[in-house]
This record gives structure tokens, sequence and C-alpha cells, in this order.
């Protein structure tokens, strides 16, 4: 499953909400990924997400594929609009 987003966080994804999505994908068993740039990392892993130096205005997509790919996909999803971080682009 894939879900794309517009970054609305006024300083992007910077070190503190990034651990917390670190976090939160890290809470489900799917392998689960970030991709920005035409570069794709682990959203399990803080420095992969960092690397990307993901602004305010960008445009990410969140992958998820394994046994619970659906809840990692809603539960992010959620994650993303309730902490104003990002807001579902088509």
């Amino acid at each position: 499953m894939k879900q794309k987003f517009i970054i609305v966080s006024e300083y992007g994804l910077h070190a503190r909400p990034a651990t917390r999505l670190v976090n939160q994908a890290m809470s489900y068993q799917s392998e689960v990924s970030l991709t920005a740039f035409n570069r794709t990392v682990n959203l399990k892993s803080i420095m992969g997400v960092m690397s990307l130096g993901i602004y305010n205005g960008e445009v990410v997509e969140i992958t998820a594929e394994g046994p619970d790919e659906k809840e990692a996909i809603l539960g992010i999803t959620n994650f993303m609009i309730v902490e104003g971080l990002g807001k579902v682009s088509e």
C-alpha cells in the first residue's frame, strides 16, 4: 500500500517530528519506506529519514508491505495529520 503526503509542517521533517514518525513506523511489522526526491529510505531508520532533508511543501510517498500494511498506512496517515506534519496528496 502507498500514500502520498504534502509536508505542511513549517519546519518540515526535522529531528523531533522525524523521530516520532520513525517510532510510529516501528510499531508495525511491515516494511515501511519513505520516498522523496527519487530516493527511498527505510522509515524505521532516523538516519535515513533525516538524510532526505524534507522541508515544507515537499511531496513524499510512504509505502508499507507486509502483514499489517493496511494498518501501517492508516496509522501513519492519522499520525501525519494529527501531528500537523502532512496532508494527504492525490
